[in-house]
């Protein structure tokens, strides 16, 4: 496990970051713009996002909008002064970009809470398909806009589709539409919804003593195998989670849980948990 001291995070321009204890908060900080995802922005965010890939006494990653706004999707004054003055494969290229940081999202070793108020559009709607528990707001505006610029949802795509399943993805994409909190949470994009932002956070706090129970080896390990039940044929993936499985049972969580429950104590994760002890 990698000491939390020894992480060094980068110096951002468009993002907050506060690291308390177990958890690192980061902040799209852009208000001016409704935090919409600038290439610098994407960018810092990636950088962040591998600066503590390994560091397994970050345990969660909390990711929120100033200013009352989640994302309001991509920066598309940047599309005119930048993408449609370069030629397809640089565009290509660039949009691709984009697609890896939803990757890292996605996949992340890290539990990722997405905290959704105001607008979700687009992109910022992309983002919240790819955490591991999204909460919003009752009144949180989603739309994917895409199609009515002319442009399609590319590289959040795949994400939304896997998140709300087929049917519900091309009607999304396909026309436009626009919802609220309960809609998105009733659709699979969101866990579940909260009444304000105080609500909002109360129940962010829940969801981190509940993290605070599980070790984060083992929750990193889970992660992966999860995806690689996507990727691999089946026996090839029970073969990934079995040698997985070995790792955790022979490794230091892995021993300390099982002594924990002989012993009816909690094990040394859960004592130095996140703001709380787990229920």
């Amino acid at each position: 496990m990698t000491d939390l001291s020894k992480t060094v995070l980068p110096r951002t321009e468009t993002l907050v970051l506060d690291r308390e204890a177990s958890v690192l908060r980061i902040w799209f900080n852009r208000p001016e713009a409704r935090n919409a995802l600038s290439t610098e922005m994407i960018q810092e965010l990636s950088e962040t996002l591998s600066a503590v890939q390994h560091d397994r006494s970050i345990r969660a990653i909390v990711v929120r909008g100033k200013g009352g706004v989640f994302c309001a999707g991509a920066d598309i004054k940047g599309f005119k002064s930048e993408m449609q003055q370069a030629d397809a494969a640089e565009v290509a290229r660039s949009n691709r970009v984009f697609g890896h940081l939803m990757t890292q999202l996605n996949e992340q070793p890290q539990v990722v809470i997405m905290l959704v108020e105001g607008a979700a559009i687009g992109g910022g709607l992309g983002l919240a398909c790819v955490a591991d528990v999204t909460l919003v707001t009752s009144d949180a505006r989603f739309r994917l806009s895409e199609t009515s610029l002319g442009i399609p949802p590319a590289q959040i795509a795949p994400f939304v589709t896997e998140r709300v399943g087929l049917t519900h993805a091309r009607r999304l994409m396909l026309t436009g539409a626009r919802f609220q909190g309960d809609e998105a949470c009733l659709l699979g994009v969101a866990h579940a919804v909260a009444s304000d932002a105080d609500d909002l956070e109360a129940q962010c706090a829940t969801i981190l003593r509940h993290i605070s129970a599980c070790a984060p080896g083992a929750n990193a390990v889970t992660k992966a195998i999860v995806f690689e039940t996507l990727r691999k044929p089946r026996a090839e993936a029970l073969d990934f989670a079995a040698a997985g499985f070995a790792e955790c049972m022979l490794g230091v969580e892995g021993i300390e849980g099982v002594a924990a429950f002989v012993e009816k104590r909690k094990p040394f994760w859960a004592l130095s948990g996140t703001k709380g002890r787990p229920e």
